[in-house]
């Protein structure tokens, strides 16, 4: 068969004066850039347990008016979405299934959908599709790849109730990809995070508890990436990397030796351990990304399921983000806006706070209830929606609920002030140069950094 893996990609905004400021404030757009130029690790996975004899093909999609490709060509094409993209995505997989099949000439490409969004909505994904996969995709590829084969496609495919051993995860089919079109590529050690907040649309839907891949399957995946891409910079695609610290700290000594630079996501806790932050610098770490949400207890109340673990850090935030960077690792640090019981001093505050953190980026967005998690079913039963469905809006910078005490206004207002004075060139300049010269590391790769006091 000739396989089509399509991803929905790119950045999506509705804010008419979001996108203005995003013109002239290249500091707020700079990360978002970044995610739009990540490959699909998924459909990269998928590709990688594909058997030879079939043909497949890999495409980045970020706007399908602009999209020139003939459908009938393909067996079958899977389609991989974010909640923001799936009207696009579905409008895309119509048109494919409107083509004529290249295998029988029946009326009608194949079309499988996956991804957080469709394992949350498989029924509404079914409408668009031949068929769904709800979970993780490599534990029904080999079904659908059959099925599809004899002709029988069709329905949902269930991940559960087995479970996927990242002990068996293939080689992503990194050569796939154009590698002049990315900036980073990803590679994954982890599933899941126990911290469970209620706002989390990311690989916890799909697995019911975190998981680590082997060390040796990392280790070779980016032995593969160097092979193909001489100075490689990898992103992890973990949603907290560092929870388990043994298993780094055997992983870390062996990545140095690749010489690569690297970017990954954890919690505020990874600056408590010295022989951690050293290891990792030493093999390459760049910048950690960290969920610090809110400046105020208030804000982070009940952000988390089982335990208020981030209010409870909230005291050590200063003392931590400044150890991580003392070891000459960039923090970006992000909050969240629209957090119940958060008032209009919040924008203030924010803004106060990163720079009292001197953090090297900041990432400010929207809170946003997205399908599957329970902040959008609690909102829902709140009757907080503004507007039920509206997947295209849901892009972490467009509001899509009633917030409280705020009004909808205030918030939006004081988001697009807030990006104002975060993302200036003044205050980019600023963090930026206290970064160089105050937390830059010593010739001869010793660490040397100042060490800020609390």
């Amino acid at each position: 068969m000739k396989i089509g893996l399509i991803a929905m990609s790119g950045v999506r905004v509705c804010d008419q004066e979001l996108l203005r400021l995003g013109l002239t404030l290249p500091g707020f757009v700079e990360r978002s850039k970044t995610i739009a130029s990540l490959p699909s690790l998924g459909l990269l996975t998928l590709a990688g347990l594909t058997p030879d004899r079939h043909e497949v093909v890999y495409l980045d999609v970020q706007d399908i008016d602009e999209l020139s490709m003939d459908w009938s060509s393909f067996d079958l094409v899977a389609i991989s979405t974010f909640t923001a993209q799936a009207p696009e995505a579905y409008a895309l997989a119509d048109r494919c299934r409107a083509t004529s099949g290249a295998a029988s000439g029946a009326r009608g490409t194949k079309v499988v959908m996956g991804g957080l969004h469709v394992t949350c909505l498989p029924d509404e994904a079914l409408e668009h599709c031949d068929a769904v996969v709800v979970g993780e995709g490599e534990l029904c590829w080999p079904d659908i790849l059959a099925d599809a084969e004899r002709g029988a496609l069709g329905g949902t495919y269930y991940s559960k109730p087995g479970e996927f051993d990242l002990a068996d995860a293939p080689m992503p089919a990194y050569h796939l990809l154009d590698m002049d079109k990315y900036n980073r590529i990803t590679v994954q050690t982890s599933r899941g995070c126990p911290l469970k907040c209620e706002f989390c649309a990311s690989s916890i839907l799909l697995t019911p508890k975190y998981k680590q891949k082997p060390i040796d399957k990392v280790l070779a995946e980016i032995d593969r990436i160097c092979e193909l891409w001489p100075r490689p910079f990898i992103e992890f695609a973990d949603d907290n990397s560092f929870v388990d610290r043994r298993y780094w700290k055997r992983l870390l000594p062996e990545l140095a030796k690749r010489r690569v630079k690297w970017f990954t996501e954890t919690d505020v806790s990874v600056g408590e351990d010295d022989e951690l932050l050293e290891l990792m610098r030493r093999a390459g770490c760049a910048e950690v990304l960290i969920g610090l949400e809110s400046p105020q207890l208030q804000g982070l109340r009940g952000l988390e399921m089982k335990t208020d673990w981030k209010r409870k850090r909230r005291g050590d935030y200063a003392r931590l983000v400044r150890n991580i960077q003392s070891h000459g690792i960039r923090v970006n640090g992000c909050f969240v806006l629209g957090l119940d019981g958060q008032t209009t001093d919040i924008f203030d505050r924010v803004y106060d706070f990163a720079r009292e953190l001197e953090l090297y980026d900041v990432q400010i967005t929207l809170l946003t209830p997205f399908p599957g998690t329970p902040l959008y079913e609690r909102l829902r039963r709140e009757g907080r929606l503004l507007e039920e469905k509206a997947w295209h809006k849901c892009t972490l910078f467009d509001l899509t609920f009633e917030p409280t005490p705020m009004t909808a206004d205030e918030l939006v207002e004081g988001f697009h002030g807030l990006a104002v004075r975060l993302y200036s060139d003044e205050a980019t300049a600023w963090r930026r140069d206290l970064f160089k010269r105050k937390y830059r590391r010593a010739t001869n790769g010793q660490l040397a950094g100042i060490k800020a006091s609390a």
